[in-house]
């Protein structure tokens, strides 16, 4: 049986469930390609846990799972420096935002009239049903 240190990470599950949702457009040697891994089977030890998701192949990946890139990196540092360190990482740098939710930041601004709106009961089962939830 081979050893799969990072089998159980969350980085290995949701790089697992990326790559299924995928399947019906993108193989995972087209993902390993658009990540720019040279071996097409690199996206298979990573999915399987056989090996780490290497930080400066986050960007790459995240475009090639469709995916946020802050929410794959947080995931890469819990499975490189562990939960603890990242929590300080995340505390030191502050939550990272994409360019979609700084879009929806601003919508949210204009649409307030920037008045800063408290996230209420109502607004966030608005923002639920957006999303099916």
């Amino acid at each position: 049986m081979s050893v799969k240190p990072h089998q159980e990470t969350e980085l290995a599950k949701y790089v697992a469930k990326r790559v299924l949702a995928l399947k019906p457009r993108k193989s995972q040697i087209e993902i390993a390609a658009a990540a720019g891994f040279v071996h097409p089977n690199m996206v298979s030890m990573i999915k399987s846990g056989a090996s780490k998701l290497p930080l400066d192949r986050v960007p790459s990946m995240a475009a090639a799972l469709e995916c946020d890139p802050a929410y794959l990196m947080r995931l890469a540092l819990e499975q490189s420096i562990g939960k603890t360190a990242t929590a300080a990482v995340l505390e030191a740098f502050g939550t990272p935002v994409t360019q979609n939710e700084l879009g929806w930041l601003e919508e949210i601004r204009e649409a307030s009239d920037n008045t800063d709106p408290r996230l209420t009961r109502r607004a966030r089962t608005a923002i639920q049903g957006i999303f099916g939830k």
